[in-house]
């Protein structure tokens, strides 16, 4: 199959030297077999130009997935690998959300049984959404650790495939296919900046940008207060997960921390300058951006990674201006 996915995994040159800081489970050659995996299932999103919010900045606008975020990358990588015998008895995995939804929608396309356990605090609009897209829904305890207690209690009573939002060599290749669509796109980028919760994005993405372009800069974004309430639930974890800790330690130049009310008026700028919903965690590249921690970055492109938000969490946090 002929696309642009695939043009974008076939076309770019590899610094060898890079590649070898690369773990052994995850060689450059583990992305660019996802993106040829993924090409014509899931949307090749594309690198809007935001010069109303700084004149070298551009948005790689995973809200125009499907399920509103990047999670279905990773989730439809691991599906797509499962064998026959897991395929027939069918997965199971936790989330706040997002990768509950990506899951949910390329199982259902697939034909595999889903079970998805989320945390009671998990946003409406994410629960009802996976519960639409065919998944069982199941709600357990107040947050993602707890869920995914269940999830493996689930996984052990009902011999399910346990799919990890992040801590999968499978999901970090099929994130990282959103690194070689930059590259492509953008190959003159300096800076690119990302979203982190549990690390599989930042992962993915410092793994197939660092093997291409080493010079290029890249940058996590955490939430500065972890484990409470707040308007970035999809990156709310308090640790990287062990598989993604690897790559981030050796491959990223660095991680910054936003305030939820940096979020809010990233949030905010989006909305009113940009007209682009992002939910919290989706605008938390952005915050970093305008919040001016990262110093000169040059030409820049910030993930948008999701765009799932309550209406009246939106609608908050647009007024609070």
């Amino acid at each position: 199959m002929h696309t642009a996915h695939a043009d974008a995994a076939r076309t770019l040159s590899v610094c060898a030297s890079a590649e070898d800081r690369l773990p052994v489970w995850l060689p450059l050659s583990a992305v660019t077999d996802a993106a040829e995996r993924l090409a014509g299932h899931i949307v090749r999103t594309p690198l809007l130009h935001a010069p109303a919010l700084d004149r070298d900045l551009w948005l790689k606008a995973e809200t125009f997935q499907a399920t509103g975020a990047f999670k279905e990358r990773g989730a439809l990588n691991r599906l797509l690998r499962l064998t026959r015998l897991e395929r027939n008895g069918g997965v199971v995995a936790m989330s706040a959300g997002n990768h509950a939804q990506g899951v949910a929608l390329h199982a259902r396309r697939l034909g595999v049984k889903a079970v998805i356990v989320m945390p009671e605090t998990a946003p409406r609009c994410k629960v009802e959404r996976t519960a639409a897209l065919g998944a069982e829904v199941v709600l357990f305890g107040s947050t993602v650790g707890d869920a995914k207690v269940k999830a493996l209690e689930l996984a052990a009573e009902r011999r399910l495939t346990f799919l990890h939002p992040y801590d999968d060599p499978d999901v970090i290749a099929g994130q990282g296919t959103v690194g070689l669509e930059v590259l492509a796109d953008r190959p003159d980028v300096e800076t690119l900046v990302v979203p982190v919760g549990g690390g599989g994005l930042l992962a993915g993405i410092a793994a197939a940008v660092k093997a291409v372009k080493p010079s290029a800069r890249v940058v996590g974004v955490r939430l500065a207060r972890r484990g409470g309430p707040t308007l970035a639930d999809g990156i709310n974890v308090h640790a990287l997960g062990k598989l993604p800790q690897e790559i981030v330690a050796t491959l990223v130049d660095g991680l910054v921390e936003v305030e939820e009310g940096e979020i809010a008026a990233a949030m905010r700028a989006l909305h009113g300058s940009f007209g682009v919903v992002a939910e919290g965690a989706g605008a938390a590249a952005v915050a970093a951006v305008l919040s001016g921690k990262l110093g000169r970055t040059g030409r820049t492109v910030a993930v948008l990674s999701g765009r799932n938000v309550d209406a009246d969490t939106l609608a908050r946090t647009l007024a609070a201006a």
